[in-house]
């Protein structure tokens, strides 16, 4: 258990270094290149800080344990809206800037998240729909690209990612290319050790290898998205916090669920079936109306975010159905 428990830490710690530095790295490189920012924005960046989870979610598929897969896609998801929100919200109120912009892509978030549970609700997710997942991000991605560079929104938001990884953007070639391998190897060893330490631990603990997925990997994947959200409250860019939730919320469902899928079919545990998918879906629409309520999320409502999520992670760990049926009875 003590052997599980450092190599569950070791991985949390290294996933997100290892895709910092790994991001960091291929926006050097994209911007040596030429590319434009806003498509190193829309690719590398949320590529790069969603690698964990793909890493992750592939490796526990391959692995034969689904359980922790689907549960760190479900659960980072929660996340990032009760745990992330909530925190950036706490340290500043995050305002609405661009309404309709935030009312389409969170539209888009919410018909990604309809998307899953319809596919779910068959119990396994084959590699066609895994396929079929990839092509609409595909889509999305084009889209958001022509949206932003006709000038349909402001893209600052995008722009304000990239300058969060532009710390090796004056450094050799040497320096660029060895940040992205390190970044490979930690995102990969990280990886492997999450998986390996959240399988024991559960086997320990008694409690699915969903529960352990939901949670403790969810979290320990979320650790980029999280520092973003955090740095850009305190920076005062609330677009930003907006901007990576949504659009990892988005990532996570068609490109890291799609690609393991396609790697391999996904099977949907029980739990996940009952409880944890609707729980997604409810928080993904509760966004909503809380940001565009006065357009701005406040400290009362982080506050009220953070305890959910608090009351979340508590219920995965005493039973979902043992609680559940206590509170029916």
């Amino acid at each position: 258990m003590i052997v599980a428990s450092l190599f569950l830490i070791a991985g949390i710690v290294l996933l997100p270094v290892g895709s910092n530095i790994l991001v960091s790295g291929a926006v050097a490189l994209s911007e040596r290149l030429g590319i434009s920012p806003l498509v190193v924005a829309l690719t590398v960046v949320a590529f790069g800080t969603s690698l964990p989870e793909l890493v992750v979610c592939v490796d526990a598929a391959l692995d034969g344990v689904p359980g922790i897969a689907i549960g760190n896609v479900v659960g980072s998801n929660i996340a990032n809206i009760l745990l992330i929100m909530g925190a950036a919200a706490l340290l500043a109120p995050i305002a609405c800037h661009q309404p309709r912009a935030f009312l389409r892509d969170s539209l888009i978030m919410i018909g990604a998240t309809g998307l899953f549970i319809a596919a779910a609700l068959s119990g396994v997710i084959p590699r066609w729909q895994g396929g079929g997942m990839l092509g609409l991000l595909v889509l999305f991605v084009l889209y958001s690209y022509w949206r932003e560079s006709a000038g349909k929104d402001a893209a600052d938001a995008h722009l304000a990612e990239v300058e969060e990884f532009e710390g090796l953007k004056n450094r050799s070639w040497i320096v660029i290319i060895g940040a992205i391998a390190l970044g490979l190897v930690g995102v990969a060893a990280g990886a492997n050790l999450l998986v390996d330490g959240a399988v024991v631990i559960a086997s320990e603990l008694g409690v699915p290898e969903e529960v352990i997925g939901l949670t403790m990997v969810a979290l320990g994947t979320s650790l980029p998205e999280l520092a973003v959200a955090v740095t850009a409250a305190m920076k005062g860019q609330p677009d930003v916090v907006v901007g990576n939730v949504v659009g990892s919320n988005i990532f996570n469902i068609l490109a890291i669920l799609g690609a393991t899928a396609l790697v391999i079919p996904v099977e949907i545990p029980a739990q996940v079936l009952r409880f944890d998918i609707w729980a997604m879906a409810a928080v993904s629409i509760l966004m909503v109306p809380v940001m565009l309520s006065g357009r701005r999320m406040g400290r009362a409502e982080g506050i009220l975010f953070l305890a959910a999520y608090a009351g979340y992670t508590a219920l995965q760990f005493f039973g979902v159905d043992r609680v559940l049926g206590a509170v029916s009875a």
